[in-house]
């Protein structure tokens, strides 16, 4: 099982949204170092979603259900999905703030490279986050 980090403006599809309808479909990606993280993803794989624009923060965790295709009557090779499902929110948001400041987190991708939307997480990270994100 591997972990990763999804961003999502949550004025186009927030963490609520996915709660709400229990399943989505995660595409959109167009970054190539993006895709190619959306291609390694792997059924059952973890998630953290995280909300960008004035949030900036670990809103919640998800997992994969389906991993990496392309939708049915898409032509564009490019246009991969997966498909998610909600695991549960954070008690608390985890802000990029927090996640800047604690060591722990110096070398992510999310911190050395901002605008990456789909990001390889390690083990350690994601269960730091999950920390972070509960209450006291």
């Amino acid at each position: 099982m591997a972990y990763w980090l999804l961003k999502t403006e949550p004025g186009d599809y927030s963490f609520a949204d996915l709660l709400r309808e229990k399943r989505t479909t995660w595409s959109g990606i167009r970054n190539a170092a993006a895709l190619k993280n959306l291609r390694a993803v792997a059924k059952d794989d973890q998630l953290l979603l995280y909300h960008t624009g004035d949030e900036k923060a670990v809103v919640g965790t998800a997992k994969v259900v389906k991993p990496a295709y392309l939708p049915a009557g898409e032509k564009d090779p490019k246009a991969i999905a997966i498909d998610i499902a909600p695991v549960r929110a954070l008690d608390r948001p985890v802000t990029l703030k927090q996640i800047k400041a604690d060591p722990r987190f110096a070398e992510w991708q999310l911190i050395k490279i901002g605008r990456l939307s789909v990001v390889p997480t390690q083990r350690d990270q994601f269960e730091a986050i999950l920390a972070l994100g509960e209450s006291d």
